[in-house]
């Protein structure tokens, strides 16, 4: 369990908050590619780390983020004019280009003094199908980093977002508790049994073994932590890895998810997919892999967890309950909720926007979420104490999730031999 000051500290991302602070030293995924505007459309509000910013692309299709209040006099710079090469704000007229340099101040008769200023824009890349900035001391940027995914073209990668009405901490919880997946998603789990997805069958032994043996280990990027079930005579490791503030290399290996906070209650949830061989991002494929795991359009709309639906009725809450269908759930199906994405939404949310952790009583099965709490706190006591963050210096991109059948007596960690390991050894729960 932790204190109550420390569930703040790890919980808490907003501006001048240490574990807020500690994320924009990271390269985040703010944005889909695919959400962004077109080429000199429309800028778009979006809102990251309980801050408000502004996306554009200009007339060459380069990315843009913004501050959202105008550097002059702090109008939304969503109400700006699209300008084929910067936005113009239409408050007084002055304009600027997606890298903050400033074009125009027609208010100005100085002809030099836009030479002197820079409007507030951020680092931004492309990548993977995702819209990433870095959000924090100017010139301080890490390295940007290299995940499989962005080798692959957008036919043979799948992006998918859910927006999850709690913190990010308890989105990032569930995906490092390998012990509820064989109950939370039993009903989930059978219907592997007849899929031909790979993912149905990377995950179907899971449904037999409800005590998985746990082991943690802290890594230069965060931890990676093991799962081993035994099952039909065969020992299945399943290795996940957390990368430091909020990525998860998912053990089926080709799957890799980010949990960024919007607000201290709300998170984006990313997804992607990928695969070298097959084109997963075109159909049928990429229809029934996000209809499998609850991520299409029809299921996150009918539950809160779009954009447009976050705020609306549909949202997970005790007034709906949770969107769960109680007649399926007396009729035989476990939990009464449509798929994985909405049984786990369902539990985080369920807890609260912020879960009082000082009341949970952890055990052995939550070993790896005992190593992620030590690993959020530590990186946000380094940022509240001025202190370098460890995993700023890592490669995180080389940190990968496996799973494969090992001997009764084989190292589980032969399997991820490139992971910097700090220390070895289980967490304490």
């Amino acid at each position: 369990m932790l204190t109550q000051q420390d569930n703040e500290l790890i919980c808490r991302t907003g501006p001048d908050t240490a574990m807020g602070n500690a994320m924009r030293r990271f390269w985040l995924p703010v944005m889909q590619s695919s959400d962004m505007p077109l080429p000199d459309g429309d800028p778009q509000t979006i809102e990251v780390l309980g801050q408000r910013y502004v996306v554009w692309r200009d007339q060459q299709g380069r990315p843009g983020l913004y501050a959202e209040g105008c550097l002059h006099r702090g109008a939304s710079m969503q109400l700006a004019r699209a300008e084929g090469d910067g936005l113009r704000c239409i408050y007084h007229g002055w304009k600027f280009a997606v890298d903050g340099t400033v074009l125009d101040t027609p208010n100005v008769t100085d002809p030099r003094f836009k030479d002197r200023i820079k409007g507030r824009t951020y680092p931004v890349r492309e990548a993977g199908g995702l819209l990433w900035a870095y959000l924090g001391p100017q010139g301080e940027e890490p390295p940007f980093p290299h995940w499989a995914f962005m080798d692959q073209p957008d036919a043979h990668r799948i992006n998918a977002r859910a927006i999850v009405n709690c913190n990010f901490v308890q989105v990032m919880e569930g995906l490092v508790d390998s012990s509820h997946l064989t109950v939370l998603h039993g009903s989930a789990l059978a219907r592997t049994n007849d899929s031909d997805l790979d993912y149905a069958k990377k995950t179907s032994h899971m449904q037999f073994d409800a005590s998985p043996k746990i082991e943690a280990d802290e890594t230069d990027f965060g931890f990676h932590y093991v799962a081993i079930r035994e099952t039909d005579g065969k020992r299945i490791a399943r290795v996940t890895a957390f990368v430091t503030p909020c990525f998860i290399a998912n053990a089926n290996g080709d799957v890799w998810l980010a949990i960024v906070p919007i607000d201290d209650e709300r998170c984006n949830f990313y997804h992607v997919w990928w695969d070298a061989e097959k084109p997963i991002g075109e159909e049928p494929l990429r229809s029934a892999q996000l209809t499998f795991v609850g991520l299409d359009e029809p299921t996150l709309r009918k539950y809160g967890m779009t954009a447009d639906t976050c705020d609306s009725p549909a949202a997970m809450s005790v007034a709906n309950g949770f969107g769960q269908d109680r007649a399926r759930q007396r009729n035989g199906h476990f939990t009464g909720l449509d798929s994985i994405t909405q049984e786990d939404a369902a539990c985080s949310i369920s807890s609260g926007p912020i879960r009082d952790r000082s009341l949970e009583m952890l055990s052995t099965a939550d070993l790896a979420i005992s190593r992620l709490q030590r690993t959020l706190l530590a990186c946000a006591r380094a940022e509240r104490d001025r202190k370098e963050i460890p995993a700023l210096r890592a490669e995180g991109g080389r940190a990968i999730g496996v799973s494969a059948e090992i001997a009764e007596d084989e190292d589980w960690r032969r399997l991820v031999p490139h992971h910097p390991i700090v220390s070895s050894g289980a967490a304490r729960a």
